[in-house]
C-alpha cells in the first residue's frame, strides 16, 4: 500500500472513529471500515465530521466552526493563545473577559479530529492539505469570513484593556504578554478589511482610525515587516494616523469617509516623510489613489525620506494603474528624480515593469537615458538585472546610449548583463553596431572576464564568437578570464577557454600565482587535471618562498591534489623549499597521514631529508604527536648504521 493509501486510511478512519465503534461485533466494524474505505473519499469524510460538529450543543459547534474559520483563512499560523483569544472576542464589546477564553483541549474536542497543535511551533494547524482545500471549495461553511474577523481584530483593538495600553510601549514588552491577541489583530485586521468590509467593520473601524495616532496599535503595525520601511526611523514619533493606514491597505470606503471628517489633512506626513497618497500609490490601491487626488491641498509631488514621490514609488513596484492615474495629471513631473538622481523610469527598467517602462517612454518629457549619480543608466540596470523585454524597449530609442559605463567603475550594460550571465541580453545588446564586446571596466575587467569569474558558459561561449574579443586580456592586476575561471573551481570554462587560441594555460598574475596554483590552492581537482593536461604547464613550477605546487599541497593537506600531481610525468616529489622543507617535511609536520602516504609511495622520496635547522621529517611527526605518521615513518627509515 502506497504512503498516500495509509494516509487516507488513516484519516478516514481518525475521522469516523465513533461510528465505526458503533458496530456491536469485531466483523460489524471491520464491515463499516471497509464500507468506508472503499466508497468514502476524505471529501466526504469531511463534510460528515462538519455535520458532527455543527450537531454539537450550541457553544461546541461556535467554537467548533470558529476554529476552522480562523485556521482556514488566516494570514499566518496562529499560536495556540492567539486563536483562543480570538474566539473569546464578543463583537462590539468594550471588555475582553479573560473567563472567556476556552481551553485547547476544548478546543480540540469540539473540532472532531479536524485540528491539531503543532507542538514544536506551537500554532495550531488543520489536520491535512486536503482540508484546506475542502473548506476552500465550499464556502458555504462559513458566513463572510473576512467581515467577521475583521470585526474580531477590531473589537479586540477597541477594548478598554487595549486602549488603556501606552501606545510608546514596544510589541516585547513583558505586560503586553496578556494580550496575545493584539499582534495579529493589529496588523492583519486591515487585510481581512480589504477583502470584506462589513457595515459592523466599518465603524469599528473609524472608531479606531479616529484616534489612531495615541493607540498602541500604530507602533506594533509599523514594527512588523509589512512596513519595513519604519525600521530605519523606528525612535522617530510616527505620526502613522487613521488616514495613513487605510490608505496603506486601500480600504476605500474607510478612506473616503476619513478624508471627509473635519480636521483631517490628507497631506500629513508620517515618520517616513510619506503621505497616505505615497502609500496608497507604494501599494498599488488604485481607488484610493483617485480619493485622495481628488482632496484640495494634496501635492501629487510630495517626498519621502528617501526623496521619491508618489509616481516613483508605484514604478519601483510595477503599479501599471497607478502610474497611468498620475501621469494623466498635468502637475506630475513624469521625469522628477528622487534622491541619487534615480527617476521613475530607472525604477522601472531596474525591476523590469514593461508596461511602466512603456507608459514613461510614451512622454516626450522623459530622458530615456538619465542616469543616477552613479552613472548607471535605466538601461544598465535593466541589462544587469536581465530584463530583455526593457533592454529591448530602452535600445528602441535614438538617444540611448547602448554602451555607456556606469562613473563609479566603468562598467557598460552588456558587462552587467555578461557579469550576471543573462546570455539573451548579452545577444541583444551585441547586435547593436555601438556596443563594444570586449570593452574594460575602470579595473581592467572585460565583459568576458566577468562571465569567466562567475562560471557562465552560455555567456563566455557567445562572447568568444564576438570578433575582436580578446580571450586572455588580463585585469589590471594581471589575472585573465582562465585565472579566474580556475580560481573558482569551473570546470567547464577553463576548458572553453584553453580551446582558444592565444590562451596562455600556465600566465601568472602579477604576484606569481598562475592558474594552476589557484585550482590547487582551492581543491579543485577537476580543474587541476584539466590544466596539467596541457602543454606549457609546469607541474614543477615554484612560487615564494621557493615552494612547489605539490609542496604547497601537502603543507594544506590536498591529498587528492597531491596525487594528480604525483601522477604526472616529470614530477619531482622530493624539491626543497628555500628553507629545505620538502613535500613530505610538510605533511609530516602537519599530520597529513594520506599525504605522507602518498608521497611514501614514490621511490625518490627521501624520507630522512631534514630541513636546514637539522629537523628531519620523523622528528617534526613525532613532535607533533601525529602518531600514525611516525608510524609510516619508521617503516622507512633509513637502518641504523653497525656498530664495531
Amino acid at each position: 500500500m502506497s504512503t498516500d493509501r495509509y494516509i487516507f486510511r488513516f484519516l478516514l478512519v481518525s475521522l469516523n472513529v465513533d461510528t465505526i465503534l458503533e458496530g456491536a461485533t469485531i466483523r460489524s466494524r471491520r464491515k463499516k471500515l471497509d464500507e468506508m474505505t472503499d466508497d468514502w473519499g476524505l471529501e466526504g469524510a469531511y463534510g460528515a465530521t462538519l455535520g458532527r460538529i455543527k450537531g454539537q450543543g450550541r457553544e461546541g459547534s461556535r467554537l467548533g466552526i470558529a476554529a476552522l474559520m480562523w485556521i482556514s483563512h488566516s494570514e499566518r499560523p496562529l499560536k495556540v493563545d492567539e486563536l483562543c483569544h480570538a474566539l473569546a472576542v464578543e463583537i462590539g464589546s468594550a471588555d475582553l473577559h479573560d473567563d472567556n477564553v476556552p481551553s485547547i483541549s476544548t478546543l480540540l474536542a469540539c473540532c472532531k479530529g479536524l485540528v491539531a497543535v503543532d507542538k514544536e511551533a506551537s500554532t495550531v494547524r488543520l489536520i491535512h492539505f486536503t482540508l484546506q482545500e475542502y473548506l476552500q471549495a465550499h464556502a458555504e461553511h462559513f458566513d463572510r469570513p473576512h467581515a467577521t474577523m475583521a470585526e474580531i481584530c477590531l473589537s479586540y483593538l477597541n477594548s478598554h484593556q487595549v486602549k488603556a495600553l501606552s501606545p510608546n510601549s514596544s510589541p516585547h514588552d513583558p505586560h503586553l504578554q496578556g494580550t496575545p491577541f493584539l499582534e495579529y489583530s493589529s496588523v492583519y485586521w486591515g487585510v481581512h478589511a480589504k477583502r470584506d468590509l462589513s457595515d459592523s467593520a466599518k465603524r469599528l473601524a473609524l472608531g479606531l482610525l479616529g484616534d489612531y495616532s495615541n493607540h498602541i496599535s500604530p507602533r506594533i503595525l509599523v514594527k512588523k515587516e509589512r512596513v519595513d520601511y519604519f525600521k530605519y526611523y523606528s525612535n522617530e514619533p510616527l505620526l502613522f494616523s487613521g488616514l495613513h493606514f487605510a490608505s496603506f491597505f486601500g480600504i476605500d470606503e474607510i478612506v473616503t469617509c476619513l478624508v471627509e471628517m473635519e480636521g483631517c489633512t490628507p497631506n500629513q506626513i508620517d515618520c517616513t516623510d510619506s503621505t497616505p497618497l505615497a502609500w496608497a500609490a507604494s501599494n498599488g490601491h488604485e481607488r484610493a489613489v483617485k480619493i485622495l487626488l481628488g482632496r484640495d491641498g494634496v501635492n501629487p509631488n510630495s517626498r519621502d525620506k528617501r526623496g521619491r514621490t508618489p509616481l516613483c514609488r508605484a514604478a519601483v513596484e510595477g503599479h501599471e494603474g497607478v502610474v497611468k492615474i498620475l501621469l494623466e495629471r498635468d502637475d506630475v513631473s513624469p521625469d522628477e528624480p528622487s534622491s541619487h538622481d534615480i527617476t521613475p523610469l530607472w525604477y522601472a527598467a531596474e525591476n523590469g515593469h514593461g508596461k511602466v517602462v512603456e507608459m514613461l517612454l510614451g512622454r516626450g518629457d522623459v530622458n530615456p537615458d538619465k542616469p543616477n549619480e552613479s552613472g548607471e543608466t535605466p538601461l544598465w540596470c535593466a541589462a544587469g538585472n536581465g530584463h530583455g523585454k526593457v533592454v529591448e524597449m530602452l535600445l528602441g530609442r535614438d538617444d540611448v546610449n547602448p554602451d555607456k559605463p556606469d562613473i563609479i567603475h566603468g562598467r557598460t550594460p552588456l558587462l552587467c548583463a555578461a557579469q550576471n550571465g543573462h546570455g539573451e541580453v548579452v545577444k541583444v545588446l551585441l547586435g547593436r553596431d555601438k556596443v563594444n564586446p570586449d570593452k574594460p571596466g575602470s579595473s581592467g575587467q572585460t565583459p568576458l572576464w566577468w562571465a569567466a569569474w562567475n562560471g557562465h558558459e552560455e555567456v563566455v561561449k557567445i562572447l568568444l564568437e564576438q570578433k575582436g574579443v580578446n580571450p586572455d586580456r588580463p585585469d589590471m592586476r594581471g589575472r585573465t578570464p582562465l585565472w579566474w575561471a580556475a580560481k573558482n573551481g569551473h570546470e567547464g570554462v577553463v576548458g572553453i577557454l584553453l580551446e582558444q587560441k592565444g590562451v596562455n594555460p600556465d600566465r601568472p598574475d602579477k604576484p606569481g600565482r598562475t592558474p594552476l596554483w589557484w585550482a590547487a590552492k582551492n581543491g579543485h581537482e577537476g580543474v587541476v587535471k584539466i590544466l596539467l593536461g596541457r602543454d606549457g604547464v609546469d607541474p614543477n613550477q615554484l612560487f615564494e618562498p621557493g615552494q612547489t605546487l605539490l609542496s604547497w599541497a601537502a603543507s594544506e593537506g590536498l591529498e587528492e591534489v597531491v596525487k594528480i600531481l604525483l601522477e604526472q610525468e616529470g614530477i619531482n616529489p622530493d624539491i626543497p623549499d628555500n628553507h629545505g622543507r620538502t613535500p613530505l617535511w610538510w605533511a609530516a609536520k602537519n599530520g597529513y597521514e594520506g599525504v605522507v602516504k602518498a608521497l611514501l609511495g614514490r621511490s625518490s622520496v627521501n624520507p630522512d631529508k631534514a630541513d636546514r635547522g637539522g629537523q628531519t621529517p620523523l622528528r617534526c611527526a613525532t613532535r607533533g604527536g601525529h602518531a600514525g605518521v611516525v608510524a609510516m615513518l619508521q617503516l622507512r627509515a633509513s637502518p641504523a648504521p653497525r656498530t664495531a
